[in-house]
């Protein structure tokens, strides 16, 4: 399957930037890059529509961005370079994430294999390695877990080998929950659930621990839906946000009732740990 890549100039302010690359999403664009210019959206060329795209570089607040390249990316291609360049993540000298090319590690206590397919979260990411780096330091001995927004299945998989009981991963991609069955099998974590679904299909479920690495629009929408599955004394990590909007993401989650506990950052990105009271 080729894919479309779009780059294009960054908006005014990061609001701005969400915002688009929300939109960008809802219209098929499954994956961006940032680079020193703006950033790379990715599109398969079968789900491609124009029009749309024309629509939302019509609006007014979009008015300064440009498409500075586009160009299509055949699938053998983007594999090879994927391959040539993608190298192992090692995050606290005991937690690996490889492709299925890289030969097995035992000497890392927690060695997973992920391949990507286009799908977000290898902890190439910031964001994705600041939640790995706190779900290391936690307890997740037999506990229940809902991993939303589960892209590969990366945080899913790595909850399960720290000692997970009931353990849902959930994403409205169709891309991605297809990668993630892919990857649970591949890491032999054949009893993770995964679904293809977003906040309105959790239907209350209860789960000791929610993983949310999404992004800043998405986390504050669907916040509320999060909480009500989450039991007392749950813990609730939240990422894909830059740290200037952690004050955002407090005031809405305190409003519904978490505690703010801590939070990590690098490179302005932040992911931070709520508690239910």
């Amino acid at each position: 399957m080729n894919y479309l890549a779009y780059t294009f100039s960054n908006p005014q302010n990061e609001a701005l930037k969400d915002m688009f690359t929300e939109m960008l999403g809802n219209i098929g664009f499954d994956s961006f890059m940032d680079i020193d210019e703006g950033f790379t959206a990715y599109c398969a060329e079968t789900a491609f529509d124009k029009n749309a795209l024309d629509g939302i570089l019509a609006m007014e607040q979009l008015a300064d961005v440009q498409i500075f390249k586009q160009e299509i990316i055949p699938d053998q291609d983007w594999n090879a370079t994927w391959e040539s360049s993608y190298e192992p993540v090692v995050i606290d000298g005991i937690c690996r994430i490889r492709a299925p090319f890289h030969e097995a590690d035992s000497s890392y206590k927690y060695d997973l294999c992920i391949e990507p397919k286009m799908s977000f979260g290898t902890a190439h990411h910031e964001t994705t390695a600041q939640i790995i780096k706190l779900m290391l330091a936690e307890d997740f001995q037999g506990k229940d877990v809902l991993d939303m927004g589960s892209g590969t299945g990366i945080l899913a998989i790595l909850a399960k080998k720290l000692g997970s009981a009931k353990t849902v991963a959930v994403d409205n991609d169709e891309w991605a929950y297809r990668n993630a069955l892919d990857n649970v099998k591949l890491n032999a974590e054949n009893d993770i659930v995964v679904e293809l679904g977003d906040a309105n299909s959790l239907n209350n479920r209860q789960f000791d621990v929610i993983i949310a690495n999404i992004n800043r629009n998405i986390l504050l929408r669907d916040m509320r839906e999060y909480v009500k599955c989450l039991k007392n004394a749950g813990k609730i990590f939240f990422s894909g946000f830059y740290e200037s909007d952690l004050q955002m993401i407090k005031f809405e989650a305190e409003r519904l009732g978490l505690s703010y506990l801590n939070n990590i950052k690098e490179n302005e990105w932040t992911a931070a740990i709520f508690v239910k009271k």
